[in-house]
């Protein structure tokens, strides 16, 4: 068991990776109540479990692989289960943004456009680009091979581009 002092600094630091977790979750439930449902057993099992955290790394990569593995059991729960499934992405609540006016609005828009890549493109875009986190990082937290982190990347980052275009080309 770990003394108190590193129990509080461990919930502490799972405190400041809330709101990259929230945005991982999103991209691979597309829905915003699974996403909350799915943070928040993250949120217990961490805590549950910190006696099995390391140390080593960050502590982002082992939370993010959590949320990976308890939601592809949640799938597989999914598929036994009858009447179970998921919202389509376009039917989403919309992303609570800090910002006023135009930023808003093309937050939104960016966040929709995420969503509605497939599963695997979404998630590899916003761990590498939105949260940062190394092509190996990337890898090791969603158990694929580095080239296929970089191969899902580039590919996601040419949809996205073509999908900005499109908008930008129809309000024109």
């Amino acid at each position: 068991m770990r003394p108190a002092a590193e129990s509080n600094e461990f919930r502490r630091d799972l405190v400041s990776v809330l709101p990259k977790l929230r945005r991982f979750a999103m991209t691979l439930t597309r829905n915003a109540a699974d996403a909350d449902d799915l943070v928040q057993e993250v949120c217990e099992r961490a805590i549950t479990r910190n006696h099995l955290w390391n140390g080593e790394g960050r502590l982002e990569s082992w939370i993010y692989a959590m949320t990976r593995n308890l939601w592809i059991d949640e799938i597989r729960k999914r598929k036994v289960r009858t009447g179970g499934g998921t919202v389509d992405a376009a039917e989403q609540d919309e992303l609570s943004v800090e910002a006023s006016g135009e930023k808003a609005v093309y937050a939104n828009q960016l966040h929709k456009m995420i969503l509605s890549m497939p599963e695997g493109l979404a998630s590899v875009f916003v761990l590498v680009n939105v949260e940062g986190h190394s092509y190996r990082e990337a890898a090791d937290i969603l158990k694929i091979p580095i080239g296929t982190v970089m191969s899902r990347l580039s590919t996601a980052r040419m949809r996205l581009a073509a999908m900005i275009t499109e908008t930008t080309e129809r309000r024109a």
